[in-house]
């Protein structure tokens, strides 16, 4: 039942004939399966939960969120590629949808020609912070330092492939220097030497990174993002700050299986659209510092392509690697 056409099959010698605009029109009927191809309790799965609540109350049915880590978030996405294309098997997914292909030499998916985009529903930056000890006050002290100190200065991540990991290297290859990379299992644990010293950088998310800068346990150079934080005008972007055209941002976006439907795309882009514009949804985000958004599927599509192209030269001039 792939496309926007009728599909027929022949069964004892009937024709029967399925339309996607029938189909459209009785969705939904049972339940909704969002896969989170991270583990539960992160930010991701906040979000999709906090959606899937609203979602239900509008819909009538409930949305059942499953959580499928692994892989770096290819073992949920293979399972959503793999899903059946009526709308019922949705994929939250994150920056690994877009980075994942250029790490890794196979995956059992492919991001575009698997999946039909429904909307982008929420963005986050990072922020570039550094130990007090480091005498760095701005991305341009940082640069200076990195370039008097080649492979001298540590910057710690959750993981190679990661955002953060990535966000160094393209740090890295735009300012000319050499920050060196030092991956941990965890985001506590990377923080936590950061905190210690152990490293002298880092690009965590902003819940995590600005409860200590405003303590003065860290100090903050620069966002990751294309605009400054709301809840911190005062700390510039790091492209405004010397690296023009820099931008990492930590996206969230929902996506189907490839052949389903085009009128059930459009019902829950439409649905996704009202349920992130909602205040307490606002809210509620922005403690996570997410800022909901959303976009039609064929803008999201664009982006999407724009991305992999985006981080496949991060990976091709930096010569990143996961282990």
């Amino acid at each position: 039942m792939a496309g926007n056409t009728y599909s027929s099959w022949a069964l004892a010698g009937t024709l029967i004939v399925f339309s996607p605009v029938l189909m459209a029109q009785k969705f939904p009927s049972k339940p909704i399966r969002i896969i989170v191809p991270l583990a539960g309790g992160g930010p991701t799965d906040v979000l999709a939960r906090t959606i899937s609540q609203k979602i239900t109350e509008d819909l009538s049915q409930p949305v059942v969120i499953d959580n499928r880590a692994g892989a770096n978030t290819s073992l949920g996405t293979e399972i959503a590629a793999k899903a059946t294309p009526d709308g019922y098997t949705l994929l939250l997914t994150v920056n690994g949808f877009t980075i994942n292909p250029s790490l890794y030499s196979s995956l059992p998916y492919d991001p575009i020609r698997d999946f039909a985009p429904v909307t982008l529903i929420a963005t986050s930056p990072l922020v570039l912070v550094v130990h007090p000890s480091l005498p760095a006050k701005s991305v341009q002290d940082l640069i200076a330092l990195a370039k008097s100190k080649p492979g001298q200065l540590l910057y710690s991540s959750p993981g190679s492939g990661s955002l953060p990991h990535l966000a160094g290297e393209m740090f890295n290859t735009m300012a000319g220097v050499k920050l060196t990379h030092v991956p941990y299992k965890a985001v506590t644990n990377a923080f936590s030497d950061l905190m210690g010293n152990q490293v002298s950088l880092m690009f965590p998310a902003s819940p995590l990174a600005m409860p200590q800068v405003r303590t003065g346990r860290l100090r903050a150079l620069g966002t990751t993002g294309p605009r400054r934080m709301e809840t911190a005008p005062d700390l510039p972007t790091i492209a405004e700050a010397g690296l023009a055209g820099y931008e990492a941002s930590l996206w969230y976006g929902v996506l189907a299986p490839a052949g389903t439907p085009a009128a059930v795309i459009r019902l829950l882009n439409d649905q996704i659209a009202k349920t992130v514009e909602l205040p307490e949804i606002r809210e509620r985000w922005a403690a996570l510092g997410a800022e909901p958004l959303h976009n039609k599927p064929e803008e999201f599509s664009a982006f999407l392509k724009a991305d992999l192209s985006k981080w496949a030269k991060v990976v091709r001039d930096s010569g990143a690697k996961v282990d």
